[in-house]
């Protein structure tokens, strides 16, 4: 490391410069990792807590979709009377108002049982707000609100639960049936313990996937998600193409001290190791900056963004940049290792 550190010093702005590049390429890749988990949360996060095992949708001849599924009465009698369990979920959109306070849309989710956990309502003539459904109507625990034609008690303050962008509201499902009476008796089910699936979705008129699965059955996730998750592997490449670029322009320059430095009687294999620790604290310096700098804006945005700060979305970014990065380096090193020591002594082979 001696020579890497004297390089280091003596090129200040040679290495400031791609310092500053890996910060900037840190940063991008650590805000929009922060910034799709924090989409994908406040699209799929309601959806997420699904503890049953196989999700039921109506079939409509099209791709499962929590849009258009919409289930009868018979069709969940059906799934019922096969055994196992299967509880009926209702979800759909609504305004949610309060004296006082401009409407806002709700996605509203009609549950019975504990399939969501038991943050949900459980008593007809109640409600359980999300945070955000909360601090938009700027209610509390006893608050009226109302919804549609109907005034609900708030139960409790729920957690952050987020469908297609949209806060929740939790109600009973006899609730949620009065308020969506074109919602037939439930969107999907929630299914565990069943045997013979493929014969049920035969008699029933339905479609399965798992809990897993029924994310895509939501619109605008695919669609953020890909695209995002696309951008941040690009940005992953960009970071490798840019740092092997950088060294090995660096490495043919000082070819020549390679090869003083081999005369003098230096191993390929010390200055493999110099050039690699040289590579590391430039990546170090960079990503760590770059990084920071994501964990502050993250702390100052608050509910501003819909980001998330988190291991995910800092840490692991941040050792894929480093791995990535020496990746790259590492094909600079083929110049240092075809490096001649004749060449310090202006002979030729």
């Amino acid at each position: 490391m001696f020579v890497a550190l004297r390089d280091l010093r003596a090129a200040r702005g040679r290495f400031l410069l791609i310092t500053l590049v890996v910060a900037m390429v840190a940063l991008l890749v650590s805000f929009l990792s922060g910034l799709t988990a924090g989409l994908a949360h406040q699209n799929i996060s309601a959806v997420q807590k699904l503890s049953g095992a196989t999700v039921v949708f109506a079939d409509t001849g099209a791709d499962p979709s929590f849009d258009s599924s919409v289930l009868t009465a018979e069709q969940v009698r059906t799934w019922q009377r096969a055994g196992g369990r299967a509880d009926p979920i209702g979800i759909s959109r609504g305004q949610a108002g309060r004296d006082g306070v401009a409407p806002v849309q709700v996605a509203i989710f009609g549950v019975d049982g504990t399939v969501f956990g038991d943050r949900v309502a459980t008593e007809s003539g109640t409600v359980v707000l999300s945070r955000a459904a909360a601090d938009r109507l700027s209610a509390a625990p006893g608050a009226r609100v109302t919804i549609g034609a109907q005034t609900f008690t708030v139960a409790e303050i729920g957690d952050d639960d987020w469908y297609a962008h949209t806060p929740v509201v939790w109600t009973t499902l006899a609730d949620w049936q009065q308020l969506t009476p074109r919602g037939g008796a439930a969107t999907i089910l929630a299914a565990s313990g069943t045997h013979d699936i493929d014969a049920l979705n035969g008699a029933a008129h339905t479609r399965t996937t798992s809990a897993d699965g029924s994310l895509r059955a939501i619109g605008s996730y695919q669609a953020e998600n890909g695209s995002l998750t696309l951008m941040t592997v690009l940005l992953f490449v960009i970071s490798a193409l840019v740092i092997g670029a950088f060294f090995t322009v660096w490495t043919i320059q000082r070819a020549p001290d390679v090869a003083t430095l081999k005369a003098l009687g230096a191993t390929t294999g010390s200055l493999i190791r110099d050039a690699l620790g040289q590579a590391l604290i430039v990546l170090l310096i960079g990503v760590g900056i770059g990084v920071g700098v994501t964990a502050v804006a993250g702390a100052f945005i608050g509910g501003n963004v819909p980001f998330v700060l988190g291991i995910a979305t800092t840490v692991l970014p941040a050792l894929a940049l480093i791995g990535l990065g020496l990746l790259g380096a590492v094909f600079a090193l083929r110049f240092l290792v075809t490096a001649d020591p004749l060449t310090a002594l202006d002979q030729s082979r």
